[in-house]
């Protein structure tokens, strides 16, 4: 039995962490780019375009700025989610968890607003 109760605080400290990764992760940006420099786009880390900036001589052909914008965003997002990822790791670490299993108390818009899918 001890070893449940100690679960159930080890489970107790991730969701106190999780709160304050939610806080953490809301002020940190990341930059996707796309073009070799040419577009980047700045993520926060609850994948909310914050910024564009695009190199003036782009302007000229829509079609390829449209194709780099939609590149330099997937950057981006793809590098929130590692950074998402190797924070839950941290968090999760003394827990053990099987591979797949998710923990019960991450609220839905957590798990929304960072891919994770539902039990």
């Amino acid at each position: 039995m001890a070893d449940l109760s100690e679960l159930f605080a080890k489970a107790r400290e991730a969701q106190s962490r999780l709160q304050v990764l939610q806080r953490e992760l809301a002020g940190r940006r990341v930059e996707g780019s796309a073009g070799g420099g040419m577009v980047n786009v700045t993520l926060s880390g609850r994948k909310e375009c914050r910024k564009v900036r695009i190199d003036p001589s782009m302007l000229s052909d829509q079609e390829m700025l449209e194709d780099l914008i939609v590149a330099a965003f997937n950057d981006g997002k793809a590098k929130v989610e590692a950074m998402v990822s190797e924070k839950m790791a941290e968090i999760t670490g003394g827990l053990n968890l099987p591979p797949g299993m998710k923990l019960p108390f991450l609220s839905d818009a957590v798990r929304r607003c960072h891919g994770i899918p539902r039990n």
